[in-house]
């Protein structure tokens, strides 16, 4: 059994967050986030850079979302520790009417998250688990930020990777989501020719919090369903893309109205 360190928190085994968190340069980790990070690095060397990225394609989504789409009202699930650049913060830059709940299963998470967002009317965190999808929506709307009525944002970001069959609650996002809303995902996806590096790397994440289910391109658009897709040269540049290629993909899709033609 694992020793609990302060405030019940585990120091000993690596968590996902904390590890995505030290990649980006934060100081809420410990030195099994950080040894796990340095093993990640060993094989994927480009895994900070590609973390950078992940962050830099969730905020000029969101800034096209709210400026250029008419977007106000964020979903983030699976939001991890805040960081710098956090999606109420860049859509509050552009409208600062814009409403924001973050979503994450990590008690300590959640806790931490409440703290720093304590004060801000327009945004809100709860603890919810992708995987009880029921749960989760009951808890974001009593937030009382999200009317289900109107166009939404929902942001599955560096977070699927860590489910080993999360398409029934994807699914199930898109049915909830009223037209005109847009999904956001970003993955890690496996490749033939890094296919034992990635392995590797999976092997690291089942001693932490969470396995890692990397998937090709065509099983991630699945998670898109029949939502129609945006080209990403609207919101992310192609040399961009072109390096996080080799750790993952991110797309954002819109959902028609019925009968809507693309």
């Amino acid at each position: 059994m694992s020793e609990l360190g302060p405030r019940g928190i585990d120091v000993h085994t690596p968590n996902v967050a904390r590890v995505y968190d030290y990649m980006l340069g934060g100081k809420d980790n410990f030195a099994a986030d950080r040894e796990a990070a340095a093993q990640i690095l060993k094989v994927f060397p480009e895994s900070r850079e590609g973390v950078r990225m992940n962050r830099m394609f969730l905020g000029n989504a969101v800034h096209h979302l709210v400026a250029e789409a008419g977007i106000r009202q964020f979903v983030d699930i699976g939001a991890g520790l805040p960081t710098q650049s956090n999606v109420h913060e860049v859509a509050r830059g552009i409208a600062p009417e814009a409403r924001t709940v973050y979503v994450d299963y990590d008690r300590v998470v959640c806790t931490h998250g409440r703290a720093l967002l304590a004060g801000s009317p327009t945004v809100a965190m709860v603890e919810a688990d992708l995987r009880e999808i029921g749960d989760l929506k009951a808890k974001v709307l009593k937030t009382g930020l999200i009317n289900p009525d109107e166009p939404m944002a929902v942001l599955l970001v560096a977070i699927l990777h860590f489910l080993p069959d999360p398409y029934a609650a994807v699914a199930a996002l898109r049915e909830w989501m009223p037209p005109g809303s847009f999904l956001v995902v970003s993955h890690m996806t496996r490749s033939e020719e890094r296919g034992h590096d990635t392995d590797a790397v999976a092997g690291v994440y089942s001693r932490a919090s969470a396995g890692l289910y990397p998937r090709t391109l065509a099983e991630v658009q699945r998670f898109f369903g029949d939502f129609e897709p945006l080209d990403p040269g609207e919101f992310i540049g192609e040399d961009a893309l072109a390096s996080f290629a080799p750790l993952g993909w991110g797309g954002v899709a819109r959902k028609g109205h019925p009968g809507e033609t693309a």
